[in-house]
């Protein structure tokens, strides 16, 4: 394996001081009855800060809406029992001297196959599809549209009041915001619509200002973003450089200061004619920070799981070649920390003989 000095040199994002470029990617867990984050998901964020995570972004956890999730077990980021587990989180994860910032996230359409629960609300969607051609529910009024956006803020604002270190919106994969950007989710022919894809990002733009607004100037705040969709793996957004360029410009005037940029494998160009990844792009076309993600450190895609397929440890060489290039800034490890907490400690002490590999039944634990 290729020397890993370079993955944990600091790096400032604004006032924050990162100790090294590794970060916990978002995970959903579904150990949150109730939607409360309890003791035992408090110690599972801390084990990964004592095991030298960088920054550690939380597990998607819902906005003041009432459809805002598609699982009971999935942490809400408002009432006062959630925001109270939350601030008993953020405490556990200083104490052992780590950095955290939860992912605000709406589901939007998007329905869970794991359970046949149903939200206690209607349904948020830009134009009431589930995907291309599916009609789910109607679609969202104005006024609808006006409290989601407040509802990100708000949460944006507990966060930074409760002590979290930065704020992640979900931006990606097929859910609200993504709906959103979707041409095959969003038909709307108002001003939350359009032929373009900047027209369609009018919804993001708005939440971020709205969240820039509430937190201030200099608290950072990540968008997640991605072509692909859970809906379909082959979709894209932006076909050309100049494409993405006009999708993301405007949200980085609008207040993001990060790009967390998902695919399903990091090393996969972007582009035709440019080695670049989704990450490598936006931070040429934006000048901003951005985090790369998708399969590091395993041989297989975080799908593969589902199917009962194992992965085994996999070369970092890959990813460190491309930090030596200056493609991209932080690097998102997902399954193998979700694994191992001490998955950082190893690559850094040089133990790459003790990494473990991931398999279907990590997903039911939580370690």
């Amino acid at each position: 394996m290729a020397d890993t000095e370079i993955l944990f040199r600091p790096f400032d994002l604004g006032p924050l001081h990162l100790p090294n470029r590794i970060v916990m990617a978002p995970m959903t867990r579904s150990f949150s009855p109730g939607g409360i984050v309890n003791e035992d998901v408090a110690a599972y964020y801390r084990r990964r800060a004592e095991g030298g995570v960088g920054l550690i972004i939380s597990e998607g956890t819902g906005v003041a809406r009432p459809a805002s999730l598609n699982d009971p077990a999935v942490p809400r980021f408002w009432g006062e029992a959630e925001l109270a587990g939350w601030k008993r989180v953020i405490d556990e994860v200083h104490a052992a001297g780590g950095l955290m910032a939860p992912q605000l996230w709406h589901v939007g359409s998007a329905r869970n196959p794991m359970t046949d629960w149903k939200a206690p609300g209607p349904i948020d969607s830009p134009s009431g599809l589930s995907s291309p051609g599916k009609r789910f529910t109607e679609p969202m009024t104005e006024a609808a549209i006006a409290d989601t956006i407040a509802a990100f803020a708000q949460a944006a604002a507990d966060a930074q009041r409760l002590g979290f270190d930065a704020v992640e919106l979900h931006g990606a994969h097929g859910y609200l915001i993504d709906q959103f950007f979707w041409s095959g989710t969003n038909e709307r022919s108002d001003g939350w619509g359009g032929a373009t894809l900047p027209e369609r990002s009018r919804f993001a733009v708005e939440i971020l200002k709205a969240v820039r607004a509430a937190v201030g100037p200099d608290y950072p705040v990540i968008i997640r973003l991605s072509q692909w969709k859970q809906q379909d793996f082959t979709a894209r957004l932006a076909n050309t450089p100049d494409e993405m360029a006009a999708w993301l410009e405007p949200m980085a005037d609008a207040g993001a200061d990060v790009f967390h940029c998902s695919q399903r494998r990091f090393w996969e160009p972007e582009f035709e004619g440019s080695e670049l990844n989704f990450a490598g792009w936006a931070r040429k076309l934006t000048g901003k920070p951005t985090i790369t993600v998708g399969s590091v450190g395993l041989s297989g895609e975080f799908v593969a799981a589902f199917r009962g397929e194992g992965s085994e440890p996999a070369s970092l060489d890959g990813l460190i070649e491309r930090f030596e290039r200056d493609e991209f800034d932080l690097v998102a490890v997902g399954r193998a920390l979700l694994k191992d907490p001490d998955w950082v400690a190893k690559i850094r002490d040089g133990r790459s003989s003790e990494l473990q590999a991931f398999t279907r039944e990590a997903l039911g634990t939580l370690y």
